[in-house]
């Protein structure tokens, strides 16, 4: 990826994150609070600095950063990435809300007409009848000292000026309330009980509502990502023999050691693996998302998977984004057998894995199904590491009869997952394609926020089931 390339990315990630860190200001911080607040001053400094943290940790491996410094922004700045998908989704609701309830303010506020009974007349207003206005006769004095301009006022002028005084009086209730802050009151905003105008406690209610929902969201979506299910299918292949009846294959996918997902996350995934005491283990791709000599003790615990015919690996995309090579050759020295376009016969079936789809156009190349496939027994059962469920139908293709791949995380954060079930042919689980068996893991591990909503994270024990029984 030239820097270019990576140039424009992070400009066009700028200004979406931009954008939805303007949409919250203006709800959260704006909204809720009075011009000139220190929490308007602070929110809008906080949120920008998010904005350029989560660009960090994003874009940290690409843009060079030292390792060390992106693990440090790694934490924060997904964490915050979730937050801020969970947020936006919140306010969105509470939009609706907000029109809701202020639209019912204004229809109370309305002032009302009571209507005429059924079949009578409106009845006319009364016209006001203006009494004649009386003049008193003026003592001397008054009038003499009203021409002198010597006189003492008339005893009637405060009362004449009575109406002024109440004019004033009933004025400053009006002054008062906009010296408070909250500026002249909204006929179609209302006044709430508790002094605050009715559209500025809506909106506090609605900030404080997605917050929770947002946090508590994030919350079980990172302890979720810690619990790895082992799921359990049993798979028919027409061609393999009976004494294959029962094998076990431990597929583990995306598991995504980097920045955020070290040691502590692959010692879980190799324990659980161990576990279930399978015939052969599958890992799917997708192992890393840093160079070897930053992973070197977070992948230690893959040479400890045990299997009597071994365990075996190929790339996935995010292979790609590293020194492919030397992942590859470091997994070897593992215990761990990389499938370069290449296949090994075991005891009762072939079992072959491709490149990647992304390697095409680079040195270490992508998949090629001739190398793989091409010279095999076909009367032997065969079963196919591909990282991309795409990959699917170049295997339908060759005749495969199970591929085995991951990928697409099962979409990870709800609702990504309709967008991921979207750009791929099988989310998860199992589907057939023609003659060809399609099984797609959710992986043990998550690219970016490690979050997980209504997707578990899982290594799954696929048992072949002979169609020769």
């Amino acid at each position: 990826m030239t820097v270019v390339t990576v140039l424009v990315m992070i400009l066009v990630a700028g200004a979406v994150l931009g954008g939805a860190h303007w949409y919250l200001w203006l709800r959260l911080v704006r909204d809720v609070s009075r011009p000139g607040t220190r929490y308007r001053r602070l929110g809008g400094w906080l949120l920008g600095g998010m904005t350029l943290m989560t660009l960090l940790a994003a874009g940290g491996g690409r843009l060079g950063l030292p390792f060390g410094v992106h693990r440090v922004l790694a934490w924060p700045g997904f964490l915050w990435m979730a937050a801020l998908l969970y947020l936006l989704l919140a306010l969105l609701v509470g939009e609706v809300a907000r029109f809701a309830l202020l639209r019912r303010s204004r229809a109370v506020k309305a002032p009302a007409r009571e209507p005429a009974e059924p079949g009578e007349a409106p009845v006319a207003a009364e016209p006001v009848r203006e009494e004649p206005v009386r003049e008193e006769p003026v003592p001397a004095g008054v009038a003499a000292g009203a021409a002198g301009g010597s006189a003492e006022p008339a005893a009637s002028e405060p009362a004449a000026s009575e109406p002024a005084a109440s004019e004033s009086a009933a004025a400053e209730p009006a002054a008062a309330g906009g010296a408070g802050g909250d500026g002249p009151v909204d006929e179609a905003a209302g006044r709430g009980d508790d002094g605050l105008s009715r559209r500025l406690l809506v909106s506090r209610s609605i900030a404080v509502g997605a917050g929770l929902a947002a946090f508590g969201t994030v919350g079980y979506g990172v302890a979720n990502a810690r619990r790895l299910r082992v799921r359990r299918v049993t798979i028919p292949l027409a061609k393999l023999p009976r004494g294959g009846h029962g094998y076990r294959i431990a597929v583990v996918s995306d598991i995504h050691l980097g920045p955020v997902l070290g040691e502590s996350h692959c010692r879980r995934v190799v324990d659980a693996i161990n576990k279930v005491q399978p015939d052969a283990i599958a890992v799917v791709g997708d192992l890393v998302d840093a160079e070897v000599d930053d992973l070197r003790s977070a992948v230690a615990p893959l040479g400890d998977l045990r299997a009597p015919d071994g365990a075996f690996f190929v790339t996935g995309n995010h292979e790609y984004y590293v020194e492919t090579a030397e992942w590859v050759d470091h997994v070897r020295e593992l215990g761990v057998t990389p499938l370069i376009n290449e296949r090994r016969e075991l005891p009762f079936f072939d079992l072959a894995g491709v490149n990647d789809v992304d390697g095409e156009g680079t040195d270490f190349g992508g998949p090629d199904y001739g190398a793989a496939l091409g010279d095999r027994d076909p009367a032997r059962a065969s079963v196919l590491m591909a990282h991309q469920p795409v990959m699917v139908h170049e295997a339908v293709d060759h005749d495969v009869d199970l591929q085995l791949s991951g990928h697409t995380h099962g979409g990870q954060m709800w609702p990504i997952t309709y967008l991921a079930g979207l750009a791929n042919p099988t989310l998860a689980g199992l589907e057939r394609y023609g003659d060809t068996q399609l099984y797609v893991s959710r992986g043990a591990g998550a690219y970016g926020p490690p979050v997980r909503v209504g997707a578990d994270p899982d290594i799954t024990v696929v048992e072949l089931a002979s169609g020769q029984v």
